[in-house]
């Protein structure tokens, strides 16, 4: 018997990945050497130093990767975190921003320009409220991980040296924030900073009902020096991480694995509006996702033009999973 490939994988540590975290599931022929990172850290280290095998990893700068041939990387279609973006829009309390249209003109921080919550953020404003991206002055915190060339038409800055978007949203220095998490100034309550949609969940859901898109965060890049040597690691890495999403959702069928009072009922809710498998990973069933996302990246200068959604993933895992049991 051939002794099993051993791969690094770097990937968040949430539920729908616990089971590969723990080597509870994984991938036939592979030895998993799997670590849980933090995004920012995780997204960094691939993207400059291709210092895992696998990795899940920011879907926009992937998008930025493969327009630019940037690094020799393939991704597989598992999508292990997604999250609508409207709850995730702040304003400053004395700066009379009640609407979406109001942030035109305005100075708005974000982490930086690819981050995937910015992308879909600023998507959502430009299609759903037909904010002019152009006219709006982005300040930036953080540097981008792979380096702009088609982003002229847009306002970009940077912080002051010392300075955070989200210490200068509550301050007045800047008028808005889109941000990939909740700032700390809403998890403390302070009250200078609130949300652009206080009803967030059920724009969201009308969102969703609308569009049917449920927005991609992340995606697995895997080194294509693995898969051209060995093509069936692609897809057998994607059952794995099914596998691995298929029993957090077995195991939230017992109320006890959830401390929340009435989780059965958001589960029961999230199953009635979005279906039985919101989270799914194949290609097919995101292809409308992942196409509204290339046009999103286009039309704000991360990539020099459209391409087949098909061309991100490894020609292998296009086709319908079967199921592993």
């Amino acid at each position: 018997m051939a002794a099993a490939l051993q791969l690094s994988l770097a990937c968040g540590n949430y539920d729908i990945n616990d089971a590969l975290l723990r080597g509870e599931v994984t991938a036939q022929g592979l030895e998993l050497n799997v670590q849980a990172y933090s995004s920012p850290e995780r997204h960094r280290r691939m993207s400059r130093g291709l210092e895992f095998d696998a990795c899940e990893f920011s879907l926009a700068t992937y998008l930025m990767i493969h327009d630019r041939q940037r690094l020799p990387v393939t991704a597989i279609p598992a999508f292990p975190h997604r999250r609508f973006r409207h709850g995730f829009v702040f304003v400053n309390r004395d700066r009379g921003i009640t609407e979406p249209k109001q942030l035109e003109g305005r100075r708005v921080g974000i982490r930086n320009w690819e981050t995937t919550a910015g992308l879909w953020a600023r998507g959502i404003l430009a299609d759903e409220y037909g904010v002019d991206l152009t006219s709006i002055v982005w300040v930036a915190q953080d540097d981008e991980d792979v380096p702009l060339e088609h982003a002229g038409a847009y306002r970009i800055e940077r912080v002051p040296d010392g300075s955070t978007v989200t210490g200068m949203v509550a301050t007045g220095e800047l008028d808005a924030l889109i941000y990939p998490e909740l700032p700390r100034t809403i998890l403390t309550g302070d009250a200078r900073v609130l949300p652009l949609f206080p009803d967030a969940r059920q724009v969201e859901i009308a969102y969703f009902e609308k569009t049917g898109i449920f927005p991609i965060m992340h995606t697995v890049l895997v080194r294509k020096d693995i898969v051209e040597a060995h093509p069936w690691v692609a897809r057998n890495l994607l059952t794995a991480f099914q596998e691995s999403k298929d029993r957090a959702f077995e195991a939230m069928q017992d109320p006890r694995r959830v401390s929340l009072a009435w989780f059965r009922d958001a589960l029961l809710e999230q199953v009635r509006i979005m279906g039985p498998d919101p989270w799914a990973y194949e290609f097919e069933p995101n292809r409308r996702v992942i196409e509204t996302m290339i046009r999103y990246a286009d039309e704000q200068g991360l990539i020099s033009g459209p391409f087949p959604p098909e061309d991100l993933f490894e020609r292998s895992t296009l086709e319908r999973l079967p199921a592993y049991v």
